[in-house]
């Protein structure tokens, strides 16, 4: 048995009617002829309807094994030899068509330009990906080497092209300029896309190039070794252009600027939040700094910081310690908690890491410098009595 695939020879047919070839005890369905396209080649299944007597059937999947299309069907279980009637899912096969034939556009024109070896396709719900191997090993391109890629295939969009498939005989197929060499050895089917891309593939395509749509490269990044290129085409694409429309008038809006003077303006603000960032950050350490003089004990500079964060007892610590004899131990909200830095000079000779453990709070580090936390007060009053204890002893 052999189910007779009628998308090879229109893949714009959206309805037909069958009969049950066979029933497999799982529930899947064998037609003896189907639209609906399985999963292959890296292109999904289409999903859709079949009706039988009234009944109405959700076709969640589709597979083909031995050149039979298996249909999985909700609950359902109809005798070989009814009569079905499919409905395809349209938006889904045209969507799974744009992108299908967008990685045709991409894959022929980046042999061309870069010589890049097609080793994979994913069309996802959100992108498609196409794994590439460069004849240099390079797993990126340039942005300019990648504006160069999108321009060219979208001109050949715009030039609304023929897509022809068919099934070439073994005469002919071994004429064929074909960019790559097909999987399979019988019953090879060959797209071709107006006069610079040839290759064996099974699955369905726009009858022209204009029927693609906008095809946008999203990302280009190295993936096992080879290069990855992410991308959108069609109504995906629209989409796509839809959204980074709106969200970069938003940002030219808050900015006060056009859309083209968003991506300098944005990064003035942002120069100027960090410059103040970095303001706030040495105001703020030296008021600890000051606050912790005042409650020194000798060489010992010990104090909880209610205002202060991590950062701020850092750049504290690292002024103080400038000093060789200086200890210092400092504690600062964390939650409902304390968040400890531990610290000493050049000369000192207490150990940091030794001290946190000794004192009760969680942490590590280095003798010159140790950082943990505790769940109050405590571990600093005890560091702190800790160090008087080992300086008055004999």
């Amino acid at each position: 048995m052999i189910t007779d695939r009628l998308y090879y020879e229109d893949a714009y047919l959206r309805s037909f009617d069958a009969r049950v070839a066979a029933v497999r005890q799982d529930g899947w369905i064998a037609l003896d002829r189907s639209a609906f396209y399985p999963t292959s080649g890296g292109q999904p299944y289409d999903t859709g309807t079949l009706a039988c007597g009234g009944h109405v059937a959700r076709v969640t999947d589709v597979q083909v094994e031995n050149n039979v299309v298996w249909h999985q069907v909700d609950g359902t279980a109809w005798p070989v030899g009814a009569l079905v009637h499919g409905e395809i899912d349209w938006e889904r096969r045209l969507d799974h068509m744009q992108q299908h034939a967008a990685d045709h556009m991409l894959a022929g024109a980046a042999w061309e330009l870069y010589g890049g070896v097609t080793i994979g396709l994913h069309l996802g719900k959100e992108s498609s990906t196409i794994d590439m191997a460069l004849p240099d090993g390079r797993t990126r391109l340039t942005e300019k080497q990648m504006d160069a890629l999108e321009n060219l295939v979208n001109r050949r969009v715009q030039q609304d092209a023929p897509i022809r498939c068919w099934f070439p005989s073994a005469e002919e197929l071994s004429a064929l300029p074909l960019r790559k060499k097909p999987t399979v050895t019988e019953h090879v089917r060959v797209v071709a896309m107006g006069d610079y891309e040839m290759v064996a593939c099974g699955g369905t395509h726009p009858p022209t190039t204009g029927r693609i749509g906008p095809i946008k490269i999203l990302s280009c990044t190295p993936s096992r070794g080879k290069m990855r290129l992410c991308f959108v085409a069609g109504m995906r694409a629209v989409d796509y252009f839809r959204k980074a429309a709106k969200s970069a008038g938003a940002v030219a809006a808050a900015l006060s600027c056009a859309i083209e003077d968003a991506p300098e303006s944005l990064q003035k603000e942002r120069d100027a939040h960090a410059a103040q960032r970095k303001e706030g950050a040495q105001r703020l350490a030296q008021a600890a700094v000051q606050a912790i003089r005042a409650q020194r004990r000798g060489n010992v500079y010990a104090a909880h910081l209610p205002f202060a964060d991590h950062d701020t007892l850092l750049r504290a610590a690292a002024e103080l310690t400038a000093q060789p004899e200086a200890i210092v131990l400092l504690s600062c909200p964390r939650g409902e908690g304390r968040l400890l830095v531990f610290a000493r000079g050049a000369a000192a000779m207490a150990d940091m890491a030794q001290l946190l453990r000794k004192s009760g709070a969680r942490g590590g580090g280095k003798p010159d410098m140790a950082q943990g936390s505790a769940a109050d007060d405590l571990a600093l009053k005890t560091a702190v009595d800790l160090l008087q204890a080992s300086s008055s002893a004999p």
